[in-house]
């Protein structure tokens, strides 16, 4: 080999490592009452930094599911088929009770240690987090309907991953999709022109899906109108007599990210369905779903930011530039710590959102807590991406540094469960509908009262804002992001190293920051917070 291919200066593959060694995280793992959950935790942590992991997502990612509509003689099978890898993503994630366990575990924090495992697992592999996500949500949702919870609940939450399209009861662990959204209608559900027919055994329906998650599950929650209006709906693929439910996939959508993941077009064609709450209620029942997935949604993104920092400052310790590392270079520091400051925010107060979870006396506070973060957090997953792609320079817009990937998947979040006009909008509806929401807000916000003037003078502001009703849908999203921002510097002046809360008050409330990522003030302790993105 000639002199000229030496390879020097080049950044080591970052592998071998622990994924949960994250002190955010674990602080609040054992903050919100989950502490018991730490050793398995960092088993998962250990499998997700390790090399055969990395593999099995990659590969998941560049072979993407195939959709099979017929067999060879004709026959109707609709079929989705996946790399041999994401089955082994799903069977770890389903094995460490990602998916429905919490539903059957009466330990406290047990929202809390899966939120922390999700988190952490889906730093491998984003995309099969959406069925588990799915199958987690589903439960409460179902419980809307006793008998169809009591028989397949304690599925839902096996630590089994059973795939294979068999009669769902007779199955050993179950995966469950959604299925809302039309062509006409997108987030406006109550558009829906899927009809649900009342018959002798449950209802059959008839209609097209735009958006159905996860094809390839054995249960669906979908909805509806039935003659009392849009009602939720529970489908099984398969039958209790063994035959196929009349759900045909018509295609898989072709997506910008989550690529490992199937997402599909359906045909509801009598399809038998059964009636989950009451009829003409539908959007209160499955609301239960979107409440936990809304929460995957936090969780996903502040996931992807932890794993674009940890890269950008992996690459910034081994890359020498100017004569110097650059992570010894000032105004690379300052962007390093500034990614570090969003990701730490948002791995907080996600945590803190799971333990609300746990908590059912704190579900005034999760209800508008869970609302502006949703907007914030996934809404600042784009910009984070792309910024900590930048700091890899050329070698971040190559697919093999897995920041592509990371930037393809990171506008998901913020679209998925309702983009950000109707995260702003759920946000003033539950200002509106639920007053205590905003007093159980406050009141953990302010918990924070006296240790950092600008906090303080930050919350006052947005307390004086809510005063104003004069246009206030016009302005939901300035008043989301301020209510966003307030509940995260709170939480990072009571529980962060003083490094963090400071530089995040200085800069989100001190009036010294600029637009992009890389303007912290002045006096910001950027080692003491990269040193907390290092692993």
């Amino acid at each position: 080999m000639p002199a000229t291919h030496e390879v020097t200066n080049q950044v080591p593959v970052l592998t071998g490592y622990n994924v949960a060694d994250d002190p955010a995280l674990l602080a609040g793992l054992h903050r919100e009452g989950a502490g018991w959950a730490e050793p398995e935790l960092r088993e998962l942590g250990a499998l997700a930094g390790g090399e055969q992991a990395q593999e099995w997502g990659r590969l998941a990612n560049e072979n993407p599911p195939k959709l099979r509509t017929h067999d060879r003689v004709g026959h109707r099978i609709d079929e989705v088929e996946f790399h041999p890898h994401w089955h082994d993503l799903m069977n770890v994630a389903v094995s460490h009770g990602l998916h429905g366990t919490p539903w059957q575990d009466d330990r406290p924090g047990t929202h809390v240690a899966r939120a922390a495992k999700f988190y952490t697992w889906g730093q491998v592999e984003a995309g099969h987090s959406c069925p588990i996500s799915m199958t987690y949500a589903a439960v409460p949702a179902l419980r809307h309907n006793p008998e169809l919870a009591a028989v397949y609940e304690p599925l839902l939450a096996a630590r089994e991953y059973d795939y294979g399209l068999r009669e769902p009861r007779g199955k050993r662990g179950l995966i469950a999709g959604m299925s809302m959204t039309e062509k006409q209608g997108g987030s406006d559900v109550r558009a829906n022109t899927t009809t649900a027919r009342p018959v002798a055994d449950g209802y059959v329906l008839t209609g097209h899906k735009w958006f159905t998650s996860a094809p390839m599950s054995d249960l669906f929650l979908t909805l509806a109108q039935a003659p009392g209006g849009l009602s939720c709906f529970l489908l099984p693929r398969v039958l209790p007599d063994g035959t196929r439910n009349r759900i045909h996939l018509q295609r898989l959508k072709d997506k910008l990210g989550n690529r490992s993941n199937a997402s599909a077009e359906i045909e509801y064609d009598n399809a038998v369905g059964w009636l989950v709450g009451e009829e003409g209620r539908g959007v209160r029942t499955i609301i239960e779903m979107v409440n936990m997935t809304r929460l995957d949604c936090v969780l996903g993104s502040a996931s992807g930011l932890r794993y674009g920092v940890v890269r950008a400052v992996q690459h910034a310790e081994h890359r020498n530039a100017f004569g110097r590392r650059l992570v010894e270079q000032p105004l690379m520091t300052n962007v390093l710590a500034d990614l570090a400051l969003e990701a730490e925010a948002a791995t907080t107060v996600a945590m803190r959102l799971a333990g609300a979870t746990d908590r059912p006396g704190e579900a005034a506070f999760r209800r508008l807590g869970l609302a502006v973060t949703k907007y914030w957090v996934c809404k600042r997953a784009p910009m984070h991406a792309a910024e900590a792609l930048e700091c890899l320079g050329g070698n971040g817009y190559i697919e093999e540094s897995g920041m592509p990937r990371l930037f393809r998947e990171s506008p998901l979040m913020s679209i998925w469960e309702g983009s950000g006009n109707v995260a702003a909008l759920d946000a003033l509806r539950a200002m509106a509908k639920q007053p205590d929401s905003v007093d159980a807000f406050f009141t953990e916000v302010e918990s924070a009262a006296g240790a950092d003037s600008r906090l303080d003078d930050a919350i006052a502001a947005v307390r004086k804002e809510l005063a104003d009703f004069e246009q206030i849908e016009y302005r939901a999203r300035r008043i989301v992001e301020s209510l966003a921002l307030v509940l995260q510097g709170s939480l990072l002046v009571r529980h962060a190293p003083t490094a963090v809360a400071d530089a995040f008050c200085a800069s989100r409330f001190g009036g010294d920051w600029g637009i992009a990522f890389g303007t912290l003030p002045p006096g910001s302790d950027v080692d003491a917070i990269i040193e907390r993105a290092r692993v």
